[in-house]
């Protein structure tokens, strides 16, 4: 009798496992179909972005060319929001306060509208540029660099940020970051720039290297960032103020600690950080402080702030520009983001939350070393900050974030602006003044 239940015992282990080798086998069947449908779509997508780049951005620019470049025509060129971003706003207030240009704002709002119709606001903008004599950048832009511009018209790549923080462009060929190098020159984001600007002499080479401009005509100019010349004026702050008051009554009387997190990942599927420990910095910094999140525009889906901590905190990515927060912050908590040579202007205090700075290294790395670059003290878990924050009297080196703001941040003196429109209009701005 116990012979024959070990036969069935047996058996029905037998018949068990090859169960079990089925499901693996079904699973590794599915997964070998998933990644063959994801090579199919990759190679579909570069095969109708070759096109798209190669043949119909080229000939759509190419069809105006029996145009006249217009002289009075100024084009702004925004990748992605719904509006001009403040990179922008600056230079197009000046000019639309003080000069007779013909203004244009072409809004091609990449990775927020469906792909025809981003393709249909890049054609667009192709025609827009093609008679352009003036176009401003402040990003990458792989449909503007599609074609061979005209030599009458004269391109001026504000870039969005300060400083050279984290690598970006032909910087992270070589990182999980990047696209390959390949893929970088056979579709690359740098073409057509008459000019860059920058915020000191010493980032000149980061972003040289990043667009990969050695050997091209583009100079690489350390004119100052021009959205830094709001920073300068007193109506500026005052008025930083008096929004957040509006929006936040019970911030009156009180500091304000800002947490400006870069985003993690790719730019279509960006993700923010929500590390902080929102109930122990309300424990212990409630009666002296408000807490306002600030996370990276790109970030579609963001963290919600408890509503027993509304006196306290607050996310203001979508109420208050990054401007504004870096006006009324008396203490910013960062990363990786760039805003930090933007702050060190104010020679205020920096934290840097750099929980997971290894990770981070590897995926996308930076111009410097993160330690030595750094002014302010590197962090990696809630405690560390509390403790600083409780004892910034005594551990605050205000002397750290002079040195960083005058090595990276020499040429925003206010002024960057008027250097700017110089450099890209020369004697036009007399024959164009109101």
């Amino acid at each position: 009798m116990s012979f024959i239940k070990s036969i069935i015992r047996a058996l029905r282990l037998n018949h068990l496992w090859w169960k079990i080798k089925k499901i693996f086998l079904i699973k590794l069947i599915i997964n070998f179909l998933k990644k063959v449908k994801k090579r199919i779509r990759k190679i579909r997508n570069e095969k109708h972005m070759k096109k798209f780049l190669h043949h119909t951005l080229p000939d759509a620019y190419e069809s105006c060319m029996d145009m006249p470049v217009d002289e009075k025509k100024v084009v702004f060129l925004e990748p992605r929001y719904n509006s001009l971003s403040n990179s922008f706003l600056e230079v197009y207030n000046t000019l639309e306060k003080n000069y007779n240009f013909d203004l244009k704002i072409c809004l091609l709002r990449d990775v927020f509208v469906s792909r025809d119709e981003y393709e249909q606001n890049c054609i667009d903008m192709v025609k827009e540029v093609a008679t352009a004599k003036y176009v401003f950048l402040d990003e990458a832009s792989r449909p503007f660099s599609s074609f061979k511009k005209r030599k009458e018209t004269i391109v001026v790549q504000l870039w969005h940020g300060c400083g050279a923080f984290k690598k970006f462009g032909f910087s992270t060929a070589d990182l999980i970051f990047g696209s390959d190098r390949e893929s970088m020159e056979k579709f690359p984001f740098y073409e057509n720039l008459n000019y860059v600007t920058v915020s000191s002499p010493e980032v000149i080479w980061a972003y040289e290297e990043a667009m990969m401009l050695k050997d091209k005509d583009t100079e690489v100019v350390a004119t100052g960032v021009s959205r830094t010349d709001t920073f300068f004026r007193e109506s500026t702050v005052k008025s930083a103020y008096e929004r957040l008051y509006s929006l936040m009554p019970s911030a009156k009387g009180k500091k304000v600690i800002l947490y400006a997190p870069t985003f993690r990942g790719r730019v279509k599927k960006a993700k923010t950080s929500d590390e902080i420990d929102l109930a122990r910095f309300n424990d212990e910094f409630s009666d002296e402080y408000v807490f306002l999140y600030k996370h990276h525009p790109i970030v579609q889906n963001l963290p919600e702030v408890p509503v027993e901590y509304n006196d306290f905190a607050s996310d203001m990515t979508n109420d208050m520009t990054i401007d504004e927060l870096l006006c009324v912050a008396d203490i910013c908590i960062s990363d990786y983001s760039s805003l930090v040579f933007e702050y060190s202007l104010f020679e205020r205090p920096l934290i840097f939350f750099a929980y997971d700075i290894d990770e981070y290294l590897d995926w996308r790395g930076f111009y410097y070393n993160y330690d030595e670059l750094t002014p302010g003290p590197v962090y990696k878990t809630n405690e560390e900050i509390i403790n600083y924050i409780k004892n910034i009297d005594t551990m605050f080196d205000k002397q750290q974030i002079i040195d960083f703001k005058n090595k990276f941040m020499s040429s925003c003196d206010g002024q960057a602006t008027d250097r700017i429109l110089k450099l890209a209009f020369g004697d036009a701005l007399k024959a164009h003044k109101k």
